[in-house]
């Protein structure tokens, strides 16, 4: 006997998704109404169609902008994926230890993005800063004020050390969702550590491999808070990235139509990568399978 399947139960989340909706609609109709006008004050504005857009793209100083902000998140991503997946192979699977390591793998995330910064910022300071100090003591000129490269180098470590453990997280649950049967199989057929890895473990964490990497990319591609209190964008121009080239432009400077049309640039550009690497993900997984 066929069941009847009833939709009834969407009407319960029904409220939410109207709420959602409006929430996110209506700012963004707002973003695109001034990103189509010369905005001077409250009563005087003019329609400028895709002038804003046009100067957008072709802003030398942006464009250096989504450069840098591409090169930050494909460094990360490379170091944070294989790193959290190492660490997540090397957590206890059970026992007190295994809670005591999930809480210390934890407490980084636990930080506000502005306080990672802050402690960042003390951290490499040259006199009373560890990391500042003893890279002085072993004869490196460290500077992240006047060195880009050290500029650069602090800030991936940082968020290295801010954000490898949600993969590490997100790999470990993964693969506590592994049955054991499958490690069972591979002893019976003497499987090397490799090949357990790379036929057993890798494939099931898939799924919160996908979750984690779309996660990381959106948020170190609108990374702002810690870069902004560590290094405020310098030394020069070495570490702005989008993000605090648009709150320059939309708070500072008051540029409501160029930040408008740069703020929906922004989001078709994470929208438009994260639908690639989603797609390769996916189409990576159906052709193991």
């Amino acid at each position: 006997m066929n069941k009847v399947q009833s939709n009834k139960a969407w009407f319960l989340v029904l409220p939410m998704l109207l709420l959602v909706a409006f929430s996110a609609i209506i700012p963004l109709m707002t973003v695109v109404n001034y990103s189509v006008q010369d905005v001077f004050d409250p009563n005087t504005r003019f329609f400028t169609g895709t002038e804003w857009f046009v100067a957008m793209l072709n802003d030398p100083a942006l464009q250096g902008a989504l450069l840098r902000q591409f090169a930050f998140s494909f460094t990360i991503l490379a170091i944070q994926i294989p790193l959290g997946i190492g660490i997540a192979l090397l957590m206890p699977k059970q026992g007190w230890r295994a809670s005591l390591v999930l809480i210390l793998v934890t407490l980084p995330l636990l930080i506000p993005w502005n306080v990672v910064g802050s402690i960042w910022q003390i951290f490499t300071r040259g006199d009373i800063g560890l990391m500042g100090w003893g890279l002085r003591e072993l004869g490196y000129g460290y500077n992240i004020t006047r060195n880009p490269l050290d500029a650069w180098a602090t800030i991936i470590l940082m968020d290295v050390w801010h954000w490898t453990p949600l993969i590490a997280l997100l790999c470990y649950s993964g693969l506590r969702s592994i049955p054991e049967a499958y490690y069972q199989a591979a002893r019976i057929d003497r499987a090397s550590r490799w090949a357990v890895f790379r036929y057993i473990q890798l494939p099931k964490l898939t799924n919160v491999l996908v979750i984690g990497v779309l996660l990381r990319f959106m948020h170190s591609f609108m990374i702002y808070a810690e870069p902004f209190v560590l290094t405020g964008g310098g030394p020069g121009s070495s570490t702005t990235f989008l993000s605090q080239s648009l709150a320059i432009m939309a708070i500072a400077q008051f540029d409501v139509g160029p930040s408008a049309a740069f703020s929906l640039i922004y989001f078709l550009i994470i929208l438009l990568v994260c639908w690639v690497f989603y797609t390769a993900i996916m189409n990576l997984q159906k052709d193991k399978s």
